[in-house]
């Protein structure tokens, strides 16, 4: 059987691609957890990642820090 805290520590160590996007308005790193290079179709893939982006925003939005964040600036 694996040692879980071993297995914490090596899922700890991993090293994800990170984008960094800037416009004039917003500074945002992308670190993708999710490895599209698995879809093989070019256009799926396209299509999960923007799934996946509209997905996160929805859920971001729906969380108090949001509010907060709005509220603040």
């Amino acid at each position: 059987m694996t040692n879980f805290d071993d297995l914490e520590q090596e899922l700890l160590g991993l090293e994800y691609p990170e984008i960094e996007l800037e416009t004039d308005d917003i500074k945002l790193i992308l670190t993708l957890k999710k490895d599209y290079s698995k879809i093989k179709d070019l256009e799926n893939r396209k299509k999960e990642f923007i799934k996946d982006i509209n997905d996160f925003i929805d859920e971001f939005i729906a969380t108090p820090e949001f509010e907060e964040l709005m509220e603040y600036y």
